[in-house]
């Protein structure tokens, strides 16, 4: 018997000695959330990419195997949400169809679509929708064009709100407490030197934007650029929209003017829920 091997206890019957169970390989789990949560960090990662993402690549990036990714690529294929080219992989047709139905979620179509093109060729700026729905807020759809990868605000989730003029016409129409709320779960990040972290100065700003009926960054999320913001009145969809433009900083000056107009314009043009 081994030196370390314990002693059995005397007059003990013999125990049987469990047999040893393979254990699932954790990254090859085919069910359960942390397999689900891989599989969308994968689309993630192919959604944006600015070209076809390689397996290898992939997998350097998730930190897996191979053979992990494509695990993980074999349901996203069958469903239209990748397609696999001779590059790797890209986006597939499912998801236009899933843009389409977070717009008829939000009460909204083609009408935002043509509106955001009349304001961006009024202002010359790249112009947003972007709502707040359920403690979330989010880039619905933009006139960027998708093959502009390095443009700052792209549609989907906004981590940045705080320090964005569609953020803050957002955040200003919200009780104080949601708005609290928000900020907290969210965080104030520092992405600039002209980001707004404290609560207190973020209250008096949300006071000027009330008053003013618009909401301005200036460089407070990305240094080159300057956004411009208005809520939408209350549609009664229990979702707060906005509309925005972005325009380069050095640019703000001498067209601020031209584009509060055009905003203020757009506004009463904003679709209204459709009559059911």
């Amino acid at each position: 018997m081994p030196a370390d091997a314990p002693l059995p206890l005397p007059h003990a019957p013999a125990q049987p000695q469990p047999q040893p169970q393979p254990q699932p390989d954790p990254q090859r789990a085919g069910a359960g959330p942390r397999s689900v949560e891989r599989a969308l960090e994968l689309l993630d990662l192919v959604a944006d990419a600015g070209r076809a993402v390689g397996a290898k690549a992939l997998a350097r990036t998730l930190g897996c195997s191979l053979s992990t990714v494509y695990h993980l690529a074999g349901p996203l294929l069958a469903r239209g949400h990748l397609v696999r080219t001779a590059e790797g992989y890209a986006p597939g047709p499912r998801v236009p169809a899933l843009h389409r139905a977070h717009l008829r979620h939000h009460g909204l179509g083609a009408p935002t679509g043509e509106l955001l093109g009349r304001l961006r060729r009024a202002t010359g700026a790249e112009a947003y929708h972007t709502a707040y729905r359920d403690g979330l807020i989010t880039v619905v759809d933009t006139t960027a064009p998708v093959t502009d990868t390095a443009h700052p605000f792209a549609p989907g989730p906004e981590a940045r709100a705080h320090a964005t003029a569609h953020g803050k016409a957002l955040l200003a129409a919200l009780p104080r407490a949601r708005r609290r709320r928000y900020l907290a779960e969210h965080g104030m990040a520092r992405f600039t030197e002209r980001t707004i972290t404290g609560a207190e100065r973020f209250e008096a700003e949300m006071a000027a934007v009330r008053g003013q009926g618009y909401a301005v960054s200036v460089g407070e999320a990305d240094l080159a650029y300057t956004c411009l913001a208005v809520a939408v009145p209350d549609r009664g969809d229990g979702i707060v929209h906005a509309l925005s433009v972005s325009l380069p900083t050095a640019d703000f000056a001498r067209r601020q003017g031209a584009v509060r107009a055009a905003l203020a314009r757009a506004v009463p043009d904003f679709p209204a829920l459709p009559e059911t």
